[in-house]
Formats: C-alpha cells, sequence, structure tokens
C-alpha cells in the first residue's frame, strides 16, 4: 500500500497561519530598521517588549476580524480586505498604547512604512499559504463506506466545514444494494475496490457513515479490520462531522445516543460554576453601565422610529425548562403578533426601521443584562427560545430539550456560528451548535466566544 499524502489538520492550518503571520512580520520588520533613516521600530535585544505587544495586537485583532477563518483564508480576494482592516487597527492601537511601544517619531512618514510593512509582509504570507499550504497538493483525500442516503449531506457538510477535506469515492455497505449513488464529483466504487483504491488515490483516511452498523457487509467490515491492523486511519462520521464544524450531528444519532453526549464535566463543577457567575455579573455590571451611555440616543430613535414602548417583556424556558420573562428593547411594530406568533424572519415587514438598527448593532440585548443579574441567563449559553416554539420544535428535532441543562446566554456558540434562526431547519443547526458547547464547555471556549461576539457586533450580523 503506497503512503498516504501529506496533509495539515484544521488545528495545525491556523497553527501555521498564526506562526507565519508573525515570522512573516518579524523579517519584514527587521528589515525595515535597517533602512537609513528609519529608526520608529528596531528589533534587538533590549526592544523585545514592542515585538511582543505586537504580535499580541496582530493575534488579538487578527481573530476578531476573521483573519484566521479558514475559508477565507483560502482565498485571496477575500483574505485581501481581513488584512488591512487588521493591520489598520493593530497600527492604530500600537500607536496609542507608548507605555508598552516606542515613542511616536518625528518623522510621522515612518508610520506609514510601518503600516506598509505589516500589512504586505501579511498579503506575502497569505498568498504562499493559498498557493501552497491550501493548494491541491495538500487536500486531505478521504473515501466514504456508508448508505446511499447519506452521501450528498455529508459531501456538502465537510466541503463548507473545510476547503481542503476532499472526499474521493463513495462505497456502499449495505448488504442489499439501491441503485448507484447520483451526485456528480463523487464517484461510486466497488467494496472488492477498497486496497487498490487507496492505494491509487493516497487515501489519508477511511470514514464510516452510516447509522446501523448492522449495514456493513461481512467483507467490507474484514477489509476494514484489516485496514486498521495495518494502523490505517478509519473514524467514525459523527466523530469527523464534530471535530470539523464544531457541531453535534443530533439527525445521525441513533438509539446509542449515549455515545454521543460524554458532556462536559463543567456543567457540574462547582469551581467553573462559581467562576461563571462572577463574571456574568461583572460583565452585566460593565453591560448595563456602556447602556446607560446610550440610553439617552435609544430614547430619541424609539420616540421617532418606533412610537410606543421602549421595552418589552417575553416569556422564555430557561434552565430545566423554567419559565421566565426575558428583556429587550422593542424592535417591532407594537401590534406585531396580533395574529399569533410566528418565526422572525430576514426582512421582517414588523421590524421598524430603528428596530432593525438595534438589532443588526445587538443594542436591544441590553436589558437582557438585568436577566443575568437575577440569574435567570448566563452571559454564555444557547439563546431561550419561546415555550410554544419549544414545544413545536421538541416534537420534529431530536434531543432538542437537552439544550435546556445549562443556562440560557445572552451569547453562544451558535450565535456567533450560525445565522438567525428562521425555520426548523436553522433550529436545527443552531441545536448542533448548542449541544457542542454544552460538550465542550470551557473557559478557552468561552473566551473564543466572546472573540466572536465581537466580531459579530462588529460587522453587524444581527438581525
Amino acid at each position: 500500500m503506497n503512503k498516504s499524502s501529506i496533509h495539515f489538520e484544521i488545528s495545525e492550518r491556523k497553527v501555521l497561519l498564526r506562526i507565519f503571520d508573525l515570522l512573516f512580520v518579524g523579517f519584514a520588520l527587521y528589515g525595515l530598521s535597517h533602512v537609513p533613516g528609519f529608526d520608529y521600530f528596531t528589533i534587538n535585544e533590549y526592544n523585545w517588549r514592542w515585538l511582543i505587544v505586537l504580535a499580541i495586537y496582530i493575534m488579538g485583532f487578527g481573530t476578531i476580524f476573521e483573519l484566521y477563518d479558514l475559508q477565507k483564508s483560502s482565498k485571496m480576494e477575500s483574505v485581501t480586505g481581513t488584512v488591512i482592516v487588521t493591520s489598520s487597527v493593530t497600527v492604530l492601537f500600537y500607536l496609542l498604547t507608548p507605555w508598552f511601544t516606542p515613542s511616536l517619531p518625528e518623522n510621522r512618514l515612518q508610520i506609514v512604512y510601518f503600516f506598509l510593512a505589516i500589512t504586505l509582509a501579511l498579503l506575502l504570507w497569505r498568498l504562499a499559504y493559498i498557493n501552497f499550504v491550501s493548494s491541491a497538493r495538500f487536500y486531505k483525500k478521504v473515501l466514504l463506506v456508508g448508505e446511499t442516503s447519506n452521501i450528498e449531506n455529508i459531501v456538502d457538510a465537510f466541503k463548507k466545514a473545510d476547503p481542503n477535506y476532499k472526499i474521493i469515492g463513495f462505497i456502499n455497505c449495505e448488504t442489499k444494494k439501491q441503485d448507484a449513488i447520483k451526485f456528480k464529483g463523487v464517484p461510486e466504487y466497488r467494496p472488492e475496490d477498497i486496497h487498490s483504491i487507496i492505494a491509487e488515490e493516497n487515501i489519508s483516511e477511511v470514514v464510516i457513515a452510516t447509522y446501523n452498523s448492522e449495514t456493513i457487509t461481512s467483507s467490507i467490515y474484514t477489509d476494514l479490520i484489516h485496514l486498521l491492523e495495518k494502523g490505517f486511519p478509519i473514524r467514525e462520521y459523527t466523530q469527523v462531522y464534530e471535530d470539523m464544524t464544531y457541531r453535534v450531528p443530533v439527525q445521525f444519532v441513533g438509539k446509542d445516543f449515549y455515545k454521543y453526549f460524554p458532556f462536559s464535566r463543567n456543567n457540574k463543577n462547582k469551581l467553573f460554576l462559581a467562576y461563571r457567575r462572577i463574571f456574568d455579573i461583572l460583565i452585566s455590571l460593565t453591560g448595563l453601565l456602556f447602556g446607560i451611555l446610550f440610553l439617552p440616543f435609544i430614547l430619541i430613535g424609539n420616540l421617532i422610529g418606533n412610537r410606543g414602548p421602549l421595552f418589552y417583556t417575553q416569556e422564555r424556558v430557561g434552565m430545566n425548562g423554567k419559565l421566565f420573562g426575558i428583556y429587550k428593547f422593542r424592535t417591532m411594530v407594537t401590534d406585531a403578533e396580533a395574529n399569533g406568533a410566528v418565526w422572525a424572519k430576514k426582512n421582517d415587514s414588523r421590524i421598524t426601521v430603528f428596530g432593525k438598527f438595534l438589532r443588526t448593532s445587538r443594542l436591544d440585548e441590553i436589558p437582557q443584562f438585568i436577566n443575568i443579574l437575577k440569574g435567570d441567563m448566563s452571559t454564555i449559553g444557547p439563546r431561550p427560545e419561546r415555550p410554544m416554539f419549544v414545544s413545536e420544535l421538541s416534537q420534529v428535532i431530536p434531543f432538542y430539550e437537552t439544550r435546556h441543562i445549562v443556562k440560557p446566554g445572552l451569547t453562544g456558540w451558535a450565535q456567533v456560528k450560525a445565522r438567525y434562526g428562521a425555520s426548523i431547519d436553522d433550529s436545527l443547526v443552531k441545536l448542533q451548535y448548542d449541544l457542542y458547547y454544552i460538550k465542550h464547555r470551557s473557559f478557552i471556549l468561552d473566551f473564543n466566544i466572546i472573540i466572536k461576539t465581537l466580531s459579530t457586533v462588529i460587522f453587524f450580523r444581527g438581525q
């Protein structure tokens, strides 16, 4: 059997992006510091702190502005704008923190050279990344073994999650073979050809995608055992799906559901819960003070654009199914639900002009800091849903009410990763993210959500 091709995992590519961002910027500034007349930024044993602060700014703002999003990083047209924004904000903050950075130069033109050096270094590395690391030669080639009914959804999910994950072909594992799949770009191979396909195509991994392992024929099962004994990677679809998409694929979970929900110990860890409560109180007090500053403008906007009550309360489902009243600034017309509750949707005619601004800026959420102080909600967690929608969704989406084992949140993994939930399909995707959060809940994941929430607010992705 041929040796599998070289490829980089998602985590490895994200590390590479960060490391070489710093290396390219460091080399660019080192070269610039040797240009006659440039004395703003020098790299030596005495000024090492300047480089550390710069690295922190690039990493921090790069994360906020999605410089390390793998989908964007694989296309020069999408990454160019992100690089320019990241460089601009980094240089601005670098100039505004002279306690940790060099003093402003007398010749202000040096600041322009400093900015151009950082920007061109990042663009040069990203160009190299796209043409080498993100090129076809480093794709991870995968062979699917599963049922024909799953193939299209699986291919689409993997393609959206990782542009470097290439499904080469498919083998039907069912005893009663169905019709050949009708999906362009993914050929179907015979089960007896599994070894030759792996060798000829330099397959890196076999993924088992089946609802029921009993459908796998004995011959395929024997071949898989032999591959495993040789050390060849064989993984289960839901495991791969979760690792790549950061979602729990509940629609593929069967009677052995307990295997898929080893929830985070932090859900019951007293120390973690105490930290979360202290964090919630500090964030909510800060948020309310921030809200007071904006309140006069919101009052005027509501008076002109909404023409009705400023606040409204609505019943939502909280932790363990307990009902509570959520507080928000009103964004819809006063009789928005005169004919009963309906799903909010994009370009909803019930949303006022000022209400749309409140939603896209997320300012309508400020009163929910009161819910956090009261203990009904947390800063981070699944968004609380209305009782009638919970009742409806729990009938058609498996494990929907599992999201209520933790406190609902002002923001959450689903809010920063998925679009606004306007249908049952959208709710399914959001549930997958919510369960991933509950399963992997930790300080690191919370920090990641806070950073991505900043990105959501900055790019006005609210609805």
